[in-house]
């Protein structure tokens, strides 16, 4: 128990060590996160002009948004809830090491194992190594972002492993090759057509687009996945420090078959999804689930604490949890840090203007939405994910709508200035913004410049490079014929 504890020191000092280039390097090849500068601008095109896909993902984040809207209507101490919530992910995230040395005690005491990964790469090898040592075949996975993360797919599937996602909005997606497209709804992006299509062409038949009938094709084609597998992987989206607990959400049930049935279950645990004690943990779920769904309380709210113990009839041989690092000690050492407070709910997802044109296949192939746009860039460096900081309107929306009031504007607003103090904003648009702010730092350099913008408006189209680029996505308003302070004279 000792030697977890100083292994769990021993991360968060590695991981916060080095600057953020060498983190970056480390992450390439291995994460799935980062992304080439003009991904977000081309996929985000591609979407707008996607006409078959803007009206299932408008209609489907409306009915998350309207149903959060309706959950929290009904709690007469939403505010206060909000605040505690903040409170507690703030208080653990101050205190964190000491937190994972209670979590690791707790659970090695009641026969559980824990393994501490620096890296994306250190979590996958390390889910290697347990698949290896059990001689697994088939790996069964509940819904994990921190999976994603990693790229344990790849990784498990180059040794030859069989893996399958179990979530019908993973499993759907696995069929299509393709990613996650939300972090709570998968595959929010999907019909019911192209899913038909895609489930009857693992049973080799053509089926009908009818919800019933695709969700028992689905649970038939699960069944025999669940009851085979020799290890079952699920993230966690909370584990309680004092008993060791791990807590998973779902709506499915396959989180239980997944943890339950295998003889070895893994759990991927992002390392700020720690929180002190059972009682904090009321209040995360309270929040957690009206955020994400507007439901009071999940379908199925899972606690794990140890393996199967001797008497009992189900569960696993063994249980081992990673602690997943992977640059999230030196965020936490930032002034970037209240984004550990991210309870991955996805209500700002389902408000935010950008993402719901522009869809999660911009975003990269993990987090999307307005928190992706914050988190990626500080996990990978802005070296990697330039163009996210831009994806937001800075309406606010999205930090109204956070169960644990992240001030996601602020934050994005901070990162693009950061694009501009380390130089990774393109030279052009340092050159522009510097020549604006000296044409408007005096008052003959304003009424030059707004005069000249008179007529200069309405040719900004037809410019070379750049500006052209830029002027083209927008609408530009007419400027009016005389200024109001010449009005006022």
């Amino acid at each position: 128990m000792l030697d977890a504890a100083a292994s769990a020191r021993r991360a968060c000092r590695r991981a916060s060590r080095g600057p953020s280039r060498d983190r970056a390097r480390a992450w390439r090849g291995v994460s799935a996160l980062g992304q080439p500068r003009e991904r977000f601008r081309a996929a985000a095109g591609r979407a707008l002009e996607d006409r078959h896909t803007q009206p299932a993902l408008d209609a489907a984040t409306g009915r998350l948004r309207d149903a959060r809207l309706a959950a929290w209507g009904l709690l007469p101490d939403v505010e206060e809830l909000r605040e505690r919530g903040r409170e507690i992910k703030q208080r653990t995230i101050d205190d964190l090491d000491r937190y994972l040395d209670e979590f690791s005690r707790a659970l090695e005491a009641r026969g559980g194992h824990v393994h501490f990964a620096a890296t994306a790469g250190e979590a996958a090898d390390t889910i290697r190594d347990i698949c290896r040592r059990g001689e697994a075949r088939l790996v069964a996975k509940s819904k994990s972002m921190a999976s994603e993360e990693i790229r344990l797919n790849e990784a498990l599937e180059r040794d030859g492993l069989r893996v399958v996602e179990t979530d019908l909005g993973e499993y759907i997606l696995q069929l299509a090759g393709e990613h996650p497209a939300h972090i709570i709804a998968p595959a929010i992006e999907k019909t019911a057509v192209e899913v038909a299509a895609l489930l009857g062409a693992v049973d080799g038949s053509e089926l009908r687009p009818e919800l019933e009938k695709l969700t028992a094709t689905a649970r038939r084609q699960l069944r025999a996945v669940f009851e085979t597998a020799d290890v079952g992987v699920t993230g966690a989206n909370f584990a309680v420090a004092e008993t060791g607990s791990i807590v998973l959400v779902t709506n499915e049930g396959n989180g239980r078959l997944v943890s339950a049935l295998p003889r070895t279950h893994v759990v991927i645990l992002g390392m700020e999804r720690l929180v002190p004690t059972t009682r904090d943990l009321g209040v995360l779920l309270r929040l957690l689930a009206r955020s994400a769904t507007g439901q009071k309380l999940t379908t199925y709210t899972t606690v794990l604490t140890g393996p199967r113990r001797p008497g009992e009839q189900d569960g696993p041989d063994e249980l081992h949890v990673i602690v997943l690092d992977n640059g999230r000690s030196q965020l936490r050492r930032g002034r970037y840090r209240e984004m550990l407070n991210c309870i991955r709910c996805g209500a700002c997802l389902n408000v935010c203007p950008v993402y719901r044109k522009s869809g999660g296949d911009a975003y990269g192939p993990v987090y999307s939405g307005p928190m992706g746009a914050v988190l990626v860039p500080l996990l990978v460096g802005l070296e990697h994910a330039p163009s996210l900081p831009h994806a937001s309107s800075l309406c606010g929306a999205c930090a109204e709508a956070c169960p644990v009031k992240i001030p996601l504007h602020e934050l994005l607003l901070d990162l693009r200035r950061d694009l501009v103090a380390e130089r990774v904003a393109p030279f052009w648009e340092r050159m522009a913004f510097r020549l604006w702010a000296l044409a408007w730092s005096t008052p003959l350099g304003y009424r030059l410049s707004t005069a000249a913008a008179r007529f200069g408006a309405p040719l900004a189209r037809r410019l070379p490079g750049p500006a052209r680029a830029w002027a083209s996505q927008r609408t530009l308003p007419p400027l009016a014929r005389r200024r109001f302070r010449d009005r006022r004279r």
